[in-house]
């Protein structure tokens, strides 16, 4: 087993995390087994170390602003008969520190070093900062 290694994506179509919720609540969203998944085109060469404890961490508008464990790769094959590979992850979403990412396409490696820290749990009577405003402390380096 090598390095604990994580995946990095932008959450296209989804501005918050709200909305990736939404989508993952949907039966679209799920595999047969209920889970959430993300289906992508390219199959992880590193997918044994990804499934030793790996994250997704979703990009929103410009910010690394969640993560969900990775629990397995599931070969798909799509209507036009390409294989795929659906990324399973367990469905609680958990939020991270806001970390600034430039645009990329797909989805690429992210060494565990360079994973930004989850948020710790909140508390009753906690407020949150609106996303605009953590992603600028974040960019500034306040977060």
């Amino acid at each position: 087993m090598g390095a604990r290694i994580h995946l990095i994506k932008l959450c296209v179509g989804a501005s918050d995390i709200a909305d990736l919720e939404n989508w993952q609540a949907t039966p679209r969203a799920k595999g047969p087994d209920g889970l959430p998944r993300h289906v992508t085109r390219m199959w992880p060469k590193r997918g044994d170390d990804l499934v030793q404890g790996g994250s997704l961490y979703w990009v929103f508008k410009g910010s690394v602003l969640a993560r969900q464990r990775i629990v397995r790769l599931d070969p798909v094959e799509g209507a036009d008969g390409i294989q795929r590979c659906a990324i399973v992850l367990k469905p609680q979403i958990i939020r991270t520190v806001a970390a600034p990412r430039r645009p990329f396409q797909g989805w690429r490696y992210l060494a565990a070093d360079d994973a930004p820290a989850d948020l710790p749990q909140k508390r009753a009577g906690d407020d949150s900062l609106p996303p605009e405003l953590d992603a600028a402390l974040a960019e500034i380096g306040l977060r």
